[in-house]
């Protein structure tokens, strides 16, 4: 399956074992176009690489979708 995601400002914490976890929530699309999104909690790159622009990009986050935005400052899992 292929994702194309986009960071949004939209933080949440996920309880794993009992210890809270922010994850930010990036939404996005399926190749076929189905909307989704995902809760990230960590993302990196192969530490060889050159990782400035990446760092960058990081920092770009857009405004959640309307049924993001619905989803509780806090999650249990």
């Amino acid at each position: 399956m292929e994702v194309s995601l986009k960071s949004t400002t939209k933080i949440v914490e996920l309880l794993v074992d009992g210890v809270a976890i922010p994850a930010r929530i990036w939404c996005g699309y399926t190749a076929s176009g189905v909307a989704c999104h995902a809760y990230i909690t960590r993302i990196a790159v192969a530490r060889d690489q050159d990782s400035s622009e990446f760092e960058a990009d990081l920092k770009e986050h857009a405004a959640p979708t309307p049924d993001v935005a619905a989803i509780p400052l806090r999650m249990i899992l």
